[in-house]
């Protein structure tokens, strides 16, 4: 399905009685297993932490889902809000972000500029798994600081041999058409949620997001039409 088809499907499941939060934690829970899945795969899970760079909205907020479920199986993680604000917009994604401090044993960074990033670049490469968290289905046009700068420390961690686990999708790839900003995220795997989206399954698309996990979060059938 398209972005648009996405959001109104997320619309349509509360109208159901399941709230966005429920949704929310479905997503990190499921997302915190590939990532886990992963690590072992590549023989990287308990080899360093795991970084977790997580936007102001709701992708952000499934990642730091992830954060603490990843922490609860015994990894080390460290999440950052990567924000020109001091805390989540999205109130889902706020309300977990402070579960971080009270429930789970991350480590919890604030990335308001590219200056801040440039401190979480420092030994990137000794990641097990980096989290893309930034942007997911509301992205538009080009990137900004911090997100831009972000973006760039994940394709280095890439770069340097790092796994890159993206949610929902790669950060600035549009869910629709494929097409990407730039600087945009190479993931090596993506996990979108519900159904298939139209822009991983174009050629720009699908390369960019390497292999894609498609994962049940509780949205029913009926929530797909409008």
């Amino acid at each position: 399905m398209t972005a648009e088809a996405m959001t109104g499907a997320d619309r349509r499941a509360q109208r159901f009685g399941i709230p966005a939060s429920v949704l929310m934690e479905h997503a990190g829970t499921a997302a915190a297993a590939a990532t886990r899945a992963l690590a072992v795969e590549r023989g990287r899970w308990g080899t360093g932490s795991i970084l977790v760079l997580a936007g102001p909205g709701n992708n952000g907020g499934d990642g730091f889902v992830m954060a603490r479920r990843l922490a609860r199986a015994g990894a080390r993680v460290v999440a950052v809000l990567v924000s020109t604000e001091a805390r989540p917009g999205a109130p889902d994604a706020s309300r977990n972000w402070d579960r971080l401090a009270s429930e789970a044993e991350v480590t919890r960074m604030h990335a308001e500029s590219a200056r801040d990033l440039a401190v979480v670049a420092r030994g990137v490469e000794k990641a097990s798994v980096l989290v893309d968290a930034l942007l997911g289905t509301g992205v538009r046009g080009a990137l900004r600081d911090p997100i831009r700068s972000a973006v760039e420390v994940v394709n280095r961690a890439r770069s340097a041999g790092v796994p890159v686990v993206a949610v929902d999708t790669p950060t600035a790839v549009d869910l629709t058409s494929g097409e990407p900003s730039e600087p945009v995220v190479r993931a090596d795997l993506t996990v979108t949620f519900h159904r298939p989206k139209t822009g991983l399954l174009t050629r720009r698309g699908a390369a960019l997001a390497g292999r894609v996990l498609v994962a049940p979060i509780g949205i029913p059938a009926e929530a797909d039409r409008a």
